[in-house]
């Protein structure tokens, strides 16, 4: 049900009083074939299989654009550095020679160039909401997977609906999984970090004796509920759920575990190196698998960090090494979901917070750079094999089709069915806050 609230319009040619304005945005919701109830209907009506879900692959630190995707083979050597571009099977499409794989598939990919706006700051949350940290409501932004599970909900009880798996980091902003913001605790991610996944599986206690302990819990913390005017106990309480929900059902624990997965999936998709990289995150390609597991168990959201980027010193070597990881693991994931007819369901982005200079510096490195991001994404029914916006000659500035981390949100949403022009969120002060900033549009290459 739809409930429309604000002040009726007298003046409105509508008998129920909306505004034409009103009628429009709450109209555009059936539009286009994919609409957010459209989804919700279409996932109860034939299954897990129709679900629509993300996952998004962050590169902590900013990973170099001009030696990865954005090459420059005809300018000064201090700019282009020591990689040389390969041909990929889209014809004029070139990236890197440290990624073949994905160079052999990018027809199932699309690169995004010109992505600007980014700010300064050396963490996740332009990534993960889309929106600057510079103006923030009480509460903050909500992430894209908190705001996912806010308007969607699960589509199990017994599996969040948003996963961070970012791993532990010296850094701690570079291992955000996104945040509830203003959404508050219960639309926070699932951690299921190193030794929490013991504490997925019940041992020795049976289900009547976890539901008696339920019932306990909500009867002991009753009055504090009744009390509580800040919705955190409410929070707690749809927490509470979910932890119950997956002790009582294995499925989540089984997503997590790998070790029942094909040995020729796991295989393709590499074994990582564990050890976090400096201040940063391992190289775990095996959580890219994880996270299609994830998906395939009911998840709508995951988010994985992946090793450390910020190389402003010996940048080649270190990209021998990170780099070719990368690209075994991202193409080891899109080939798995087309293989498995998920690619027109689940949407997968790759980026970090910003670039890199386009110089590189005395110390064989390269610096933050904000004026220029990148991006690759596949899934989705997206499509791909293209190059959306372009870098003048240096990789420094975007020459064609600027694009922000908002519009990128926005593509995002539309995948999901839901059209960020018209659906709102109510923050703390129960005011009501659009998905994206304000003229931030999905990418209609992508769609």
């Amino acid at each position: 049900m739809l409930t429309i609230l604000g002040k009726p319009n007298h003046n409105s040619a509508f008998c129920d009083g909306l505004s034409r304005r009103g009628f429009l945005k709450i109209g555009s919701l059936a539009m286009g074939g994919m609409s957010l109830p459209g989804i919700l209907r279409a996932e109860q009506a034939i299954g897990k299989k129709s679900q629509k879900s993300v996952i998004m692959i962050y590169l902590p630190g900013g990973p170099p654009h001009q030696d990865m995707v954005d090459m420059k083979p005809n300018a000064p050597s201090e700019i282009r550095g020591e990689f040389k571009p390969i041909s990929t099977n889209v014809s004029g499409i070139q990236i890197c020679e440290l990624m073949p794989r994905i160079a052999g598939m990018m027809d199932k990919f699309s690169i995004v160039r010109s992505i600007v706006g980014a700010d300064t700051g050396h963490d996740a949350m332009q990534c993960q909401t889309g929106r600057s940290s510079k103006r923030q409501p009480a509460g903050g932004w909500p992430s894209f997977g908190s705001s996912l599970s806010k308007l969607m909900g699960p589509v199990d009880p017994s599996v969040p609906g948003f996963v961070g798996l970012a791993p532990k980091m010296r850094h701690v902003e570079w291992a955000d999984p996104g945040q509830p913001g203003y959404l508050g605790i219960a639309h926070a991610p699932f951690r299921p970090e190193g030794e929490g996944r013991a504490d997925m599986v019940l041992k020795g206690i049976s289900l009547d004796r976890l539901r008696d302990r339920k019932a306990l819990l909500t009867s002991f913390d009753q009055f504090r509920r009744d009390a509580d005017s800040s919705g955190m106990m409410a929070g707690m309480d749809k927490f509470n759920q979910q932890a119950l929900g997956v002790l009582s059902s294995s499925q989540l624990a089984q997503a997590l575990d790998i070790s029942n997965e094909d040995p020729r999936v796991i295989e393709r998709y590499g074994k990582g190196d564990p050890n976090n990289q400096d201040d940063g995150g391992p190289l775990m390609m095996e959580h890219m698998l994880v996270a299609r597991r994830l998906i395939e168990s009911g998840v709508r959201c995951v988010t994985l960090a992946f090793g450390r980027w910020d190389w402003h010193h010996n940048t080649f070597p270190v990209a021998r090494k990170d780099i070719p990881m990368l690209d075994q693991g991202v193409s080891a994931l899109v080939e798995d979901l087309h293989n498995r007819g998920l690619d027109k369901d689940v949407s997968v982005i790759v980026w970090g917070e910003f670039g890199r200079t386009p110089y590189v510096n005395d110390t064989a490195g390269r610096d933050h750079w904000p004026a220029v991001n990148c991006a690759l994404l596949a899934g989705g029914g997206m499509r791909t094999g293209q190059v959306i916006g372009s870098t003048d000659r240096q990789a420094a500035t975007v020459q064609d089709r600027p694009v922000t981390f908002g519009d990128m949100h926005a593509t995002l949403y539309q995948r999901m069915g839901i059209d960020t022009s018209a659906v709102t969120l109510n923050d703390l002060s129960g005011r009501p806050q659009f998905l994206v900033e304000d003229g931030s549009r999905p990418l209609p290459e992508l769609i």
